[in-house]
């Protein structure tokens, strides 16, 4: 269960969908080099900081796994298409994001979907997330091991500096190519991806990861996860109960069909997510 890749290769958004993926696929993880600008970034913090300020930090499950996963000092906050305007119009819209997505999902699924999207802080002296892997979610691909579809893809984008001090995100390369996904290797195996602000650490849900501990004692380490999956798993964030239809009418199409107010039409199916064997979008358009 080593490690392919001592530090995790660096692609800028000009050198194309291929060479990301290519990188993905080699290693499991890749780090894009200024997915977002500084102003987005700024921006959307900015949006986002009077709900994290109203939030609580750590877990409101009662399972002690649970409460482990999310973090003692971690302050996670979904809704972000509902809370901030440059999330829903500039990152849920980002066209390389699309690209990379259709090219993972459209061959195999036939569509994709926004899975969740949720700010996470990792305060000062949090500990180390326990290493899952993301399509956990779907135990089936558990038993469908490496060659299987992807279930899942998540962009975590930096909005804070990350560091291996401050909690960056852990992960073992080439673990996405276990046979065994039943195990998560041990912290030893990992590396940190380490960013600057506005790169993306874009991983497959096969790979085993997790948020790193924060050793420091007063810089909060954030990122955005944005996770999109096939077109036929249920979601995490039930969109269409936090956005309402004024709101979701302000979207593209595109942006419509990640959460859930556009039908989604599969390989080789008549569709799902539909009302009156119609496009769901006639409700609300």
């Amino acid at each position: 269960m080593s490690t392919t890749a001592i530090k995790l290769q660096q692609i800028h958004p000009s050198q194309g969908c291929d060479a990301i993926l290519k990188a993905l696929r080699d290693d499991g993880g890749v780090i894009i080099k200024g997915l977002f600008t500084k102003d987005q970034v700024r921006r959307l913090n900015e949006e986002v900081q009077p709900a994290m300020d109203k939030l609580g930090s750590g877990s409101k499950q009662s399972e002690e796994w649970l409460k482990e996963f999310h973090g003692d000092n971690t302050k996670r906050l979904n809704g972000l298409v509902a809370v901030s305007e440059t999330f829903r119009h500039e990152f849920l819209e980002c066209d390389l994001i699309h690209q990379l997505c259709e090219e993972i999902y459209l061959k195999d699924a036939g569509g994709y979907w926004m899975n969740s999207a949720q700010l996470i802080d990792i305060g000062p002296g949090s500990k180390a997330q326990p290493l899952h892997r993301d399509q956990w979610q779907f135990p089936i691909f558990t038993h469908c091991g490496p060659s299987a579809p992807e279930a899942s893809c998540n962009f975590l984008v930096a909005l804070t500096e990350f560091s291996d001090e401050n909690g960056a995100t852990r992960l073992i390369p080439g673990s996405h190519k276990w046979n065994d996904f039943s195990k998560n290797g041990t912290p030893e195996d990992t590396i940190p991806a380490e960013m600057e602000v506005g790169d993306a650490c874009f991983i497959t849900g096969k790979v085993v990861h997790g948020g790193g501990a924060n050793k420091t004692k007063d810089f909060t380490r954030r990122c955005v996860a944005l996770v999109f999956q096939c077109s036929y798993l249920t979601p995490e964030e039930a969109f269409p109960f936090v956005v309402d239809k004024d709101m979701a009418r302000t979207l593209s199409p595109r942006g419509q069909r990640m959460i859930g107010f556009r039908s989604q039409f599969l390989k080789n199916s008549p569709g799902v997510w539909k009302s009156n064997y119609s496009e769901v979008d006639e409700i609300y358009c």
